[in-house]
């Protein structure tokens, strides 16, 4: 079984280079599976052209380009190994598990996403810990405008130190003009860096078995029983690659420019389709198109096209 992405790598890479020339002030996301590309892959592309990426957590550090900043975006309870690492703390409790590390933080600021975050005076419990302050961190929700998030933005930039960076996600490169002149910004990018272009990516699977069924005949690992005359159709992805149902219980798969009805939720590797007579049938080796975000797939092969 395989679940593979397909990228036009010259289309990618061109959208990749443009924006990051584009932002001043960058910092590449590699977080999580890395978009679906792999983290320690575009980790390397993204040395190529800023000083500084972005993780998720500690857990992330391994096997990342050793001449450039790494920031780890959630707080954590426990002190690295190492004082490399740009931490993010974002309560006193994150303050206080790092007693006795005295690497680098950046500060989180509260935002109406209410996730992490304090007011501005966490900066001096910070440093009056031994931490070294190099910025704080504002994430406002993706719910909203750019209009609404710069309002909510300013007045909490307008309390910061002058010194200090203020390191920014969810706004849109070209309206960072509109944020006060009195501070160095960092913007955060991944989705918009990394899938910016979707026109160079294409998610397919490969096709593994087709069987033949009759409408009332059980199958599958709870034998629901098959709606109609047709076939059944062994695709090569499953929740091991984080394949499931879209949220709204369609099928992810489509051949033919037709979606293919599920006969059940996928199981580990195997998904099972039901293609009814008359509908575009796939053989044993053709691909199926899989309607997925890649930052919640476990991709098995590549080709660079």
């Amino acid at each position: 079984m395989t679940v593979r992405l397909s990228v036009r790598t010259a289309v990618w890479r061109s959208h990749i280079a443009q924006t990051a020339m584009s932002v001043d002030g960058l910092v590449p996301v590699v977080k999580g599976n890395g978009y679906g590309f792999g983290r320690l892959r575009i980790a390397a592309l993204a040395a190529e052209f800023a000083d500084t990426v972005a993780v998720g957590t500690v857990h992330e550090l391994d096997g990342l380009p050793d001449d450039i900043d790494v920031v780890v975006l959630t707080p954590t309870l426990q002190a690295p190994a190492t004082a490399a690492p740009i931490l993010t703390v974002g309560r006193r409790e994150h303050i206080d598990a790092l007693s006795g590390w005295s690497g680098r933080v950046i500060v989180k600021l509260v935002s109406d996403l209410r996730r992490y975050g304090g007011d501005p005076g966490l900066v001096d419990a910070a440093s009056a810990a031994g931490l070294d302050v190099v910025g704080v961190a504002i994430h406002p929700p993706i719910a909203g405008t750019d209009d609404e998030r710069i309002a909510q933005l300013v007045p909490t930039i307008e309390r910061v130190p002058a010194d200090l960076a203020v390191w920014l996600s969810h706004l849109d490169p070209g309206r960072m003009r509109d944020l006060p002149d009195s501070h160095v910004y960092r913007l955060r990018l991944g989705t918009s860096l990394w899938h910016g272009d979707k026109s160079a990516l294409q998610l397919d699977a490969d096709v593994l078995d087709v069987r033949r069924v009759r409408a009332g005949e059980p199958a599958g690992y709870r034998l629901g029983l098959v709606g109609g005359d047709g076939h059944l159709v062994m695709i090569g992805a499953g929740t091991a690659n984080g394949v499931t149902p879209l949220a709204d219980g369609r099928s992810p798969f489509h051949f033919g420019r037709t979606r293919l009805a599920l006969h059940e939720s996928p199981h580990m590797h195997t998904s099972m389709g039901f293609v009814p007579d008359g509908s575009p049938l796939p053989s044993v080796g053709d691909w199926v198109d899989v309607q997925r975000p890649l930052h919640m797939t476990a991709v098995d092969d590549y080709r660079w096209l």
